[in-house]
């Protein structure tokens, strides 16, 4: 698979037992694993692990402890049932003993359509006219946020072209990449109708943040390479929380996945060290 990005690319350690590739440098600034990114490889030790002839379905991750990026992670695949059109996994990612993150990964053959509907996708401009920006994505990818500020039922949105133009091979791949982005803008998207008592900023430093779980349904297959639109809503912020959820449209409008997820934003007892929190 000479086409696989070397993020997730994986070195059998054992039967169903991965070792995976760390990045260089933290994608977070800090000495801490990003979601996305345990996510994505949890993903395609699944797939590994299941020869890759069934497309992932969802993915239910928690992410339970902060890891290292400079110490090595393990991934183990339990396989839960496999039958000729389902199958489901439970796969768990350690470092140095310590369970960081486990998820449980439900895959399908793909069928004929009974029937088909779907949203419309939001009307926004196309990716070539819109600048760059920052976000949490894989290495490589391009994030173009769509301008403005605009918030459905008093919930604050955010939208962005999302595309990672070298390709990434197998379909588990390209669902890695495209979750890996869905991650990391939630809890700041939450702050922006309260920039003047909380900014994301002060994450990791007077703020204690973090993901704690991810769910992504994939809806059809989608390809990197092309222009994803990526929708996020930042729809609860209470007691100490987020939960946000969103959506993943082709250029041509085709909702190909939806992702939900609980996250941890309040104050910091204590000021903390941004290389290392939780």
């Amino acid at each position: 698979m000479s086409d696989l990005p070397e993020l997730l690319e994986l070195v059998e350690i054992g039967e169903q037992r991965y070792r995976v590739t760390q990045p260089a440098g933290s994608a977070e600034g800090r000495d801490v694993v990003f979601s996305g990114q345990l996510m994505a490889q949890m993903m395609m030790a699944s797939d590994q692990s299941s020869g890759g002839v069934k497309d992932i379905r969802s993915v239910h991750a928690i992410f339970a402890r902060a890891g290292t990026h400079t110490r090595p992670i393990q991934v183990e695949v339990e396989s839960m049932q496999a039958g000729r059109t389902w199958a489901s996994d439970t796969v768990t990612a350690y470092q140095e003993g310590k369970l960081l993150s486990r998820a449980m990964i439900l895959m399908n053959t793909v069928d004929d359509d009974l029937m088909r509907h779907q949203p419309v996708m939001p009307g926004v401009p196309a990716a070539g006219g819109l600048d760059p920006g920052f976000a949490f994505i894989f290495p490589g990818a391009e994030w173009r946020p769509v301008p403005g500020e605009p918030e459905i039922d008093g919930v604050p949105v955010e939208r962005a072209w999302h595309r990672y133009e070298p390709g990434a091979g197998p379909q588990a791949a390209n669902q890695g990449i495209a979750g890996w982005a869905t991650c990391g803008s939630i809890i700041g998207l939450a702050m922006r109708p309260h920039r003047d008592a909380v900014r994301i900023e002060d994450a990791h430093r007077t703020l204690s943040t973090g993901v704690i779980a991810h769910t992504i349904h994939f809806l059809d297959r989608l390809d990197v390479s092309r222009w994803l639109l990526i929708q996020l809503r930042a729809t609860k912020a209470a007691n100490g929380r987020v939960y946000g959820q969103g959506e993943v449209f082709t250029v041509e409008g085709q909702l190909v996945a939806v992702f939900h997820q609980d996250s941890m934003a309040r104050a910091a007892p204590t000021a903390m060290d941004p290389s290392r929190s939780m």
